[in-house]
């Protein structure tokens, strides 16, 4: 059967795997974390299974017990334009914060990508949960939640606009008549807002793609609002179907009031996987990444997200998370998937912090490659998920096992391309190139 949706597939590379104890594997070369070679690897095994794009997070701040595990170390803008050439074809997603960049200087940088890149940069806009990093950028405070995504939509608003300063027909190229740039073909914005004061225009011209593409990660209220507002793209943390469904009417709706097509943004989960032969031969995969978590982190990275500190507890004593309304946290979304797990299933501290060692509240499919398949079937057809974002445990070998074993039943199935059909990432995705002419301008001038 051939399906006229596809998925989008992307790939989320950390360092040598998102599992909190893939560097304690006996085969992962803890050099890695820095190395390029390995990066670049990752790069084109992803290009090599026809993934849409490849995703790299980014923390402005060292995160707490750096001594249990390798975290972001290197900056995913760098690193991206780095493998930008070394592939052709797949998309380079990179993480930057709103609350920690100005919108002149983030907009530049992409646009730049886009054109290095020929068309395949994406900007996953966050406005970044972790207070400690307001220390690292001369700030005396970290803004809460409401104030960080008031900023972040003036942020994304100005950025578009930069973007759009330059007609797709700005440069004339006349060199008998010493005219570079048609002089009505290049915009000031002049943008004067609560956060911001920005003249513009870029001095980059129009990119590829128009605009690099817009993704954006966060569940939270404001947080989705912002996505049914800008983005193209959204990354979020869904581990149960029906919340999943819920999660994506939601969005699609709000997506439709901001007078948006809702089939040109994609909600795309995050999914870990374990792949075996057999569904034991998974299990036994799952527990041996599991066995090699140190608790202490795991107690850490509860507190973080809940709130609440547990490193005195017992760990084979049974746990529920109390509701967000009897906690502090600015991991809301995720404080409260960790509420519903322990709601709704009997598990110990341990069983919790060895749940949460891969995704961190995530999907985790473990199986065969067909009962991975099967995951990602059921969701895509039933209505919470238009793709995803493979979080593999560790790296490279297990973004190799979904390549080289699901990714093919996929295509066999005719859920998922079996080759590229454009050079962009925005025809990978199926989404518009927003075109900007003299001649749109005045159409939309007139029309206002």
């Amino acid at each position: 059967m051939t399906y006229t949706r596809q998925l989008h597939l992307n790939a989320f590379l950390r360092n040598v795997g998102q599992h909190e104890a893939a560097w304690r594997l006996p085969e992962t070369r803890i050099a890695s974390v820095t190395d390029i070679d390995h990066y670049r690897n990752l790069a084109r095994i992803a290009e090599r299974g026809k993934l849409d794009a490849i995703f790299f997070a980014d923390h402005p701040v060292l995160k707490d017990r750096a001594q249990d595990r390798p975290w972001d170390s290197l900056d995913p803008f760098t690193l991206i334009a780095a493998l930008s050439g070394v592939t052709e074809r797949i998309g380079l997603v990179a993480t930057a914060s709103t609350t920690y960049n100005d919108p002149y200087g983030l907009a530049r940088r992409f646009a730049t990508l886009d054109h290095v890149s020929k068309g395949r940069a994406a900007w996953n806009a966050v406005t970044t949960a972790n207070a400690a990093a307001a220390a690292n950028f001369s700030l005396g405070y970290h803004p809460d939640p409401d104030a960080r995504y008031e900023r972040a939509a003036e942020f994304l608003e100005i950025v578009n606009r930069l973007w759009d300063s330059w007609d797709d027909d700005a440069i004339l190229g006349d060199k008998e008549g010493g005219t570079f740039v048609q002089p009505d073909g290049i915009h000031r914005i002049d943008h004067h807002g609560k956060h911001f004061d920005v003249a513009g225009p870029l001095e980059v011209p129009r990119s590829p793609q128009g605009r690099p593409v817009v993704f954006q990660a966060g569940s939270s209220e404001p947080g989705k609002d912002l996505a049914a507002r800008f983005a193209e793209a959204i990354f979020t943390a869904q581990p149960v179907l029906d919340e999943a469904q819920a999660f994506y009417a939601d969005v699609k709706s709000r997506v439709r009031t901001y007078g948006r097509d809702p089939d040109k943004v994609h909600i795309l989960p995050g999914l870990s996987f374990f792949i075996g032969g057999t569904e034991e031969e998974a299990k036994r995969l799952q527990d041996k990444f599991e066995d090699l978590t140190l608790p202490t982190y795991g107690l850490a990275q509860l507190k973080r997200i809940t709130g609440i500190d547990y490193s005195n507890h017992d760990l084979d004593d049974v746990v529920r998370i109390p509701p967000r309304g009897e906690v502090a946290t600015d991991q809301k979304s995720r404080h409260d998937l960790v509420h519903h797990l322990t709601s709704t299933e009997t598990v110990t501290l341990r069983q919790l912090l060895r749940r949460l060692s891969a995704g961190r509240g995530h999907r985790i499919a473990t199986g065969t490659p067909d009962q991975v398949a099967d995951t990602i079937q059921h969701w895509f057809e039933n209505g919470a998920a238009d793709g995803f974002n493979l979080i593999p445990p560790a790296l490279p070998t297990s973004l190799t096992a979904f390549v080289d074993n699901v990714v093919p039943i996929l295509q066999n199935r005719g859920l998922f391309r079996t080759e590229y059909e454009g050079a962009t990432l925005r025809e990978h995705l199926g989404l518009d190139r927003p075109n900007v002419t003299r001649a749109s301008r005045v159409f939309a001038a007139a029309a206002e």
